[in-house]
């Protein structure tokens, strides 16, 4: 007689069978062709409570388990002032995954909302910062975050639209203020509509958004820019479907001889020079 699987056996499951191509074939792939992991590394997956961070941990669980690289995960959260739905939400959904989580209060929310210049981006920095700190005191030698595909080119196409630069999104990169210290994207080349997929097929319910201003069930946070740029590549994905691999590929593939101007390493350069 087969035996019966529990929930958290069908998501283990299902990411290795039904998601395999979309979910943990990209997810290796950026993992082995940016060299995000080496051996004994100690990474810190940072978790905020969203369907991203929430993949991105059972993910690298399952490489830890499986990899042939070995390595250890620690699962940490930051608690920035959660609501009580909020902090009871993501508990529920660290169990049902099996992810255990290390849950360490802060007073984040509290303190970029008082600011007369705060809000979003003061407390996305402070978190940021917040979380190097603390896996640095616990260990780890590198944070993993979940931004994903479809982050990576929203990115890029607001750098040009909102900030006159050609910027992209790196798969990693070594912190400035935090010696030793290094920045992982392991979902890089993950498609949002894919997480989401996986995430309605069990029926799981993540937070839209850590802010306390908000509750699990919101489905868009705001009407940032990010939104904007968001719906922008969704209505021309209608009239060219691989627009967004396109944009994706150009990162890879800047042909820097074609460009009047640019900037390496804090300095600014011309093609006068050559």
């Amino acid at each position: 007689m087969a035996r019966e699987l529990d929930t958290r056996q069908l998501i283990e499951r299902s990411i290795i069978r039904k998601y395999r191509e979309v979910l943990w074939h990209p997810f290796i792939d950026a993992v082995n062709k940016y060299r995000l992991i080496s051996k004994d590394d100690r990474v810190a997956v940072c978790i905020s409570g969203g369907k991203d961070s929430m993949l991105l941990a059972k993910l690298m669980q399952e490489l830890e388990k499986h990899g042939n690289v070995p390595f250890s995960n620690r699962f940490l959260v930051m608690d920035p002032g959660y609501s009580e739905a909020n902090r009871k939400k993501l508990e529920e959904n660290a169990s049902i995954l099996g992810i255990p989580v290390e849950i360490y209060p802060s007073n984040i929310f509290d303190v970029a909302y008082s600011q007369e210049k705060g809000g979003c981006y003061l407390c996305a920095k402070m978190r940021r910062g917040w979380l190097y700190n603390k896996a640095k005191s616990l260990g780890c030698n590198k944070i993993a975050l979940g931004h994903h595909f479809d982050d990576v080119i929203e990115t890029t196409v607001m750098s040009m639209f909102y900030s006159s630069q050609i910027r992209a999104m790196l798969p990693k990169l070594q912190s400035d203020h935090y010696e030793g210290m290094e920045l992982i994207r392991p979902l890089y080349k993950v498609h949002e509509s894919d997480i989401q997929s996986w995430a309605r097929y069990h029926h799981l319910e993540f937070l839209q958004c850590a802010c306390r201003f908000t509750d699990y069930s919101s489905e868009e946070a705001g009407g940032s820019k990010r939104q904007e740029i968001k719906q922008l590549i969704r209505r021309m994905k209608k009239e060219t479907p691989d627009i967004d691999q396109s944009i994706f590929n150009s990162i890879h593939s800047v042909q820097l001889d074609t460009m009047p101007g640019y900037e390496a390493k804090g300095e600014k350069h011309t093609f006068l020079e050559n």
